[in-house]
C-alpha cells in the first residue's frame, strides 16, 4: 500500500524505488501484485509515466486515510515507550494498598499528571495478565516470588502483637512467647502466612509458638484492628495498622520486644521487553517512595 502511494505521488516507479530504496523492477511487481489481489487496474502506463486510473484515484484517496490512522497508531505506541501516559492499572491487597501505594499514587501523578491511575484492592491474587493489571504489589515470606512476572523488591514488612488496654488489664499482659497460649490469638487471614503457628523474631532469634483454631478469622488487617480494639485478644497486626493505634492508645503493643517474620514486599509486571513508559515511571517512582513509608513505620515502632 505504501508503494502504492509512492508511486501515485512520483508519477513513476524509477522515482519512487529511489525514494523507497529499492529497484524499479521490485516496484513494479508490487504494484502489479497489488492489481493482481484488487483485481483491477490503478495505473495506466507509458514509457515515460504511469497515470491513476479513476479505480487507481479512489483507491489511493482511501489508502491515504488508512496510512495516516497507521502511522497515528504506530506514533501513539513509539511514544507510549518514551511519555508517560495513558491508563495505569494497579492491584494490591487492601492493608498495603491502604498504607504504601495511595500516598505513592497520589505523589506519582502530581509528577505524571497524564497517567490515570486504576487502583485495585483486594485480597485475592491477581493474574496479573489475565486480569488486565499493569503492575501488582505483592507480599511474599520467599526472597523472591515463584513466578514468570519481573519483580523490584520494595522491602520489608513487619506485623507486631498488640492488644486493647482493656484487655490486657483484665487478662494480663504476656511477658514472654510461651505466656500467648493463654490468651486468645488473632491475625489476618492470609496466604502469606501461616495459620496454625507464629513465627517470632526477637531477642533470641526466631521463635515458633503454635495457635489454637481462633474463634474469629479476618481477612483485613484495619477490620481486625477494630476487632482487637473492641478487646477480643491479642493479635498480629502489621506495622502501618499498629501505628495509628499505637499513638491514639486504643492499642498498645504487647512483647515489643518481638516482632513477627517480615514479608518482602515486591512491585512486579508482565516484561522488561518494551516497557510502557507509565509502567517504568511508576515502578520507578514506588521504588522510591515505598521504602521510605517502611522505614518511617519502623522508626515509630522502636
Amino acid at each position: 500500500m505504501r508503494t502504492f502511494v509512492r508511486v501515485a505521488q512520483e508519477g513513476s516507479f524509477t522515482a519512487a524505488a529511489e525514494i523507497l530504496n529499492t529497484s524499479p523492477p521490485g516496484v513494479s511487481r508490487a504494484i502489479a501484485a497489488l492489481e493482481s489481489h484488487l483485481r483491477a487496474r490503478l495505473f495506466n502506463r507509458s514509457t515515460r509515466r504511469v497515470v491513476l486510473t479513476e479505480t487507481g484515484k479512489q483507491y489511493l484517496a482511501r489508502c491515504a486515510q488508512i496510512l495516516a490512522l497507521v502511522d497515528d497508531a504506530e506514533g501513539q505506541a513509539a511514544d507510549a515507550q518514551l511519555r508517560p501516559m495513558g491508563h495505569l492499572r494497579v492491584h494490591s491487597s487492601a492493608s498495603l494498598g491502604q498504607s504504601y501505594i495511595v500516598p505513592a499514587i497520589v505523589q506519582y501523578q502530581r509528577a505524571f499528571p497524564t497517567v490515570a491511575v486504576g487502583l485495585t484492592l483486594s485480597q485475592h491474587t491477581p493474574d496479573l495478565i489475565e486480569d488486565g493489571y499493569d503492575v501488582t504489589i505483592q507480599a511474599s515470606v520467599l526472597e523472591l516470588p515463584d513466578s514468570s512476572l519481573v519483580a523490584h523488591k520494595l522491602g520489608t514488612v513487619y506485623s507486631v502483637l498488640c492488644a486493647a488496654p482493656e484487655y490486657l488489664q483484665v487478662n494480663g499482659s504476656p511477658t514472654s512467647p510461651s505466656e500467648l497460649q493463654t490468651h486468645s490469638c488473632f491475625q489476618p487471614l492470609s496466604s502469606a502466612f501461616p495459620r496454625d503457628r507464629w513465627l517470632l523474631e526477637g531477642p533470641d532469634g526466631v521463635e515458633k509458638l503454635s495457635l489454637a483454631e481462633p474463634s474469629l478469622t479476618i481477612n483485613v488487617a484495619e477490620a481486625l484492628g477494630v476487632a482487637l480494639r473492641e478487646g477480643i485478644g491479642i493479635g498480629a497486626l502489621p506495622m502501618s495498622t499498629a501505628a495509628p493505634a499505637f499513638r491514639d492508645r486504643s492499642l498498645v503493643r504487647v512483647l515489643p520486644e518481638y516482632r513477627l517474620q517480615g514479608l518482602k514486599l515486591y512491585a512486579m509486571y508482565a516484561s522488561r521487553q518494551y516497557l510502557d513508559a507509565k509502567v517504568k515511571t511508576f515502578v520507578d517512582f514506588i521504588r522510591d517512595a515505598v521504602p521510605q513509608r517502611l522505614e518511617e513505620d519502623i522508626a515509630q515502632l522502636r
